[in-house]
């Protein structure tokens, strides 16, 4: 079968396949994870989400029939009970496929499913965050799905993946769900930190940012949106900086384009990133992005066109970024109308399940042709 791709006739029945993630809480990884379970060819796939801890914040928008989300424990982290109870359901009943996301599945999941004998690994790289063992634990995979070019190289270079194995899928975005409505608009300048509170996304850059810009733009406001264990400094530092009647920190919520469509910039200021959903995102709802210049997002954010980027850990930077965009309304708006355009053309759902969906195919080949599993692919009887 070297050189051939698989199709719905030549299986008996869809590969059974378990997406297997840490947990379901807000987060691009976990949007990505439910986008597949709605739009994945169901003739190829029997889907099922495999959940190794607490965290239910996306579930109702994964779509998943009764039956296929299994939880493996209740608590705010995974515990060794959790791991032995994954073991023993990829012992009894292993998956055709699975494609194990988020850092702890990437590391016990392919391990555990490589003992098993699963027959088609497919694991993921979604930040340059290192992950333990993995100049080993790749050689378990038929396929690393990478979300940005930035951490395929990381990987080649780092771990010497084998070139082959390692392939590029970006996030992808709902482009009808995300859409522009300029009557939700602020009516003052309005910038929006979206995401996670966690040191990695560095939160208080973002904010340190916006306390330099007040200074310049009085009439600014800011939108700080997600959870994490930041939040309490974060409020901390508003109080401190007398910031109350300017910054609002909220709470995650799975449906963001209210604060999309209401702001005028987004602000990431990760220090590590892969490609954040969030900027494709922001971008089909029109709004121009100022990021760091880190991981993927120079592949998402065109400097000077759909956005600005700046180096990670320099307030100064970012406020000058946001300050330009903020303060130039055409220049503005002309990111935002490109950027809504790069989102359709080049990010939507449609192309990016295209694109997993030929990957998990091409990663069934290379276990019937590598690992000799032919059982995967026997003409209906």
């Amino acid at each position: 079968m070297a050189g051939a791709e698989i199709h719905a006739g030549m299986l008996k029945k869809p590969l059974r396949t378990v997406l297997l993630l840490q947990d379901l809480e807000f987060g691009g990884t976990q949007r990505y994870a439910t986008h597949l379970v709605e739009h994945l060819d169901k003739e190829l796939f029997d889907l099922e989400v495999w959940v190794l801890r607490r965290g239910e914040d996306m579930l109702p928008l994964a779509k998943v029939p009764p039956g296929k989300v299994r939880y493996f424990c209740q608590d705010s982290w995974v515990t060794p009970a959790a791991l032995g109870k994954l073991f023993v359901a990829l012992q009894r009943t292993p998956p055709d496929v699975i494609y194990t996301l988020t850092v702890v599945p990437n590391i016990w999941g392919r391990f555990f499913s490589y003992l098993v004998g699963v027959p088609v690994i497919v694991s993921s790289w979604r930040s340059r965050k290192q992950q333990q063992f993995e100049s080993l634990l790749w050689r378990m995979s038929n396929r690393i799905i990478c979300n940005s070019e930035a951490i395929r190289q990381f990987l080649l270079k780092r771990h010497a993946v084998d070139p082959s194995r390692a392939v590029v899928i970006p996030n992808g975005v709902d482009t009808d769900f995300f859409t522009p409505d300029q009557r939700q608009k602020a009516p003052v300048p309005t910038v929006l930190y979206l995401g996670r509170m966690a040191k990695i996304k560095d939160p208080m850059n973002a904010l340190a940012a916006f306390h330099l810009l007040s200074s310049k733009m009085p009439d600014a406001r800011m939108i700080m949106m997600g959870n994490g264990g930041l939040r309490a400094s974060l409020e901390e530092y508003v109080r401190a900086h007398h910031l109350s009647e300017r910054v609002e920190i909220r709470r995650g919520s799975t449906d963001v384009r209210p604060m999309l469509r209401k702001s005028w910039l987004l602000v990431v200021s990760s220090i590590s990133e892969g490609l954040p959903n969030v900027i494709l995102e922001a971008m089909a709802c029109g709004l121009p992005v100022a990021a760091t210049a880190v991981g993927g997002n120079p592949e998402a954010v065109r400097a000077g066109i759909t956005g600005l980027l700046v180096p990670p850990k320099d307030p100064q930077s970012m406020a000058d970024a946001m300050h330009a965009i903020l303060s130039d309304h055409k220049l503005r708006d002309a990111m935002g109308a490109e950027a809504r355009r790069i989102a359709v053309e080049d990010y939507s759902i449609t192309t990016i399940t295209a694109l997993t969906q030929k990957v998990l195919l091409e990663a069934a080949c290379d276990a019937v042709v590598r690992k000799k599993r032919a059982e995967l692919v026997a003409f209906r009887g």
